[in-house]
């Protein structure tokens, strides 16, 4: 099953999300969507075991450090390792997930869809939150647009032209 707009919406407004696999570098994209979300009101929760802090806020080296419990999961990481940062979110109880993609694999790996869905994880699958914020820069929303000619932007419900 495809990923719907109505995933987006119900992932976009859970307000406590972790990033998992935010970049150290303050240049990285990650960097610039965790304090974007941030300035958007979101409680962002750094994920990376390789620091302790990300735009001063704790960093955590995994989920299970942190409590209370995210509601979401932001996964930037590499598709390598996505199927056992999902097995990770059903372990701590998070139910929704999304898996960055803007261009190329991202974070999205088959193995971790199929778990996700089996498992009863609210899934977005690819794409970049960006396309789906409010006032989000014109680089963003040309991107989505794209993707809307294409056939590729999530659709209102399965089955059904956005």
């Amino acid at each position: 099953m495809a990923t719907t707009l109505a995933d987006v919406r119900d992932f976009l407004a859970q307000r406590r999300i972790a990033m998992i696999g935010v970049s150290r570098n303050p240049k990285d994209f990650s960097r610039m969507l965790f304090r974007d979300l941030c300035q958007r009101g979101y409680e962002m929760i750094a994920v990376n075991p390789t620091t302790r802090e990300i735009e001063n806020r704790p960093c955590f080296a995994s989920l299970q450090e942190i409590q209370p419990v995210p509601e979401a999961a932001l996964l930037m990481t590499g598709s390598t390792l996505t199927s056992q940062v999902v097995r990770d979110c059903a372990q701590a109880g998070i139910r929704h997930v999304w898996m960055y993609r803007a261009g190329g694999q991202g974070a999205v790996n088959e193995e971790a869809v199929q778990f996700c869905r089996e498992n009863g994880i609210r899934l977005v699958e690819g794409h970049c939150p960006y396309m789906f914020l409010p006032h989000a820069a014109l680089f963003h929303r040309f991107h989505g647009f794209m993707l809307k000619m294409f056939g590729r932007y999530p659709r209102e419900c399965a089955g059904r032209a956005a």
